[in-house]
């Protein structure tokens, strides 16, 4: 007789050899389950830890980044005041003799000069250079016949560069034929 379809067949139960194959394999894929969730664990802690670092690294550099800046122009300043006592000391002896105040005024614009070379403030645009458009602005044009077109005839306003970087453009008159 042959049984039909709709007939659920009963499972032979597994011999002991089975169940113990299965039990071992069972064994050691839960502790293949437990060292992968170790490892986890462990790879989060590592994650957590680094970008904890980082986080601190971070907030470390912009408390360096603010206090330098905040303190980059003490030297400017620091750099200033021997020029300001110049001043003072030029203003009280000014009513004493005309030739003290030209001197006073003469060692303020040696002192200027010195501190902003020491800055790396270099000056340009001079009486007889050839005007170039990326650093000079001509503010006005004469003509001179014994010079050459495009020379600087008078100086407005020196232009300066710091650290090769022009940070005033010199205000010039040009020839212009």
């Amino acid at each position: 007789m042959t049984e039909s379809p709709n007939k659920k067949q009963k499972k032979k139960p597994k011999s002991k050899v089975e169940k113990n194959k299965l039990s071992k394999q069972s064994a050691k894929d839960l502790e293949l389950i437990s060292k992968l969730k170790k490892q986890l664990e462990d790879a989060q802690d590592k994650h957590l830890r680094l970008q904890a670092e980082f986080d601190n690294f971070r907030r470390r550099k912009m408390k360096e980044l603010s206090s330098l800046l905040q303190f980059e122009g003490e030297s400017v300043i620091k750099g200033f005041l021997p020029i300001l006592d110049d001043i003072e000391r030029m203003i009280e002896s000014s009513s004493a003799s005309e030739n003290s105040l030209k001197d006073g005024i003469k060692m303020m614009d040696s002192k200027i000069k010195k501190f902003l070379e020491s800055l790396d403030v270099k000056s340009f645009g001079n009486i007889g250079d050839e005007m170039d458009p990326e650093i000079h602005n001509a503010m006005m044009t004469q003509t001179d016949e014994t010079v050459e077109d495009h020379i600087i005839l008078n100086v407005f306003e020196k232009g300066f560069t710091y650290h090769e970087k022009v940070i005033r453009h010199a205000n010039v008159i040009v020839n212009k034929r």
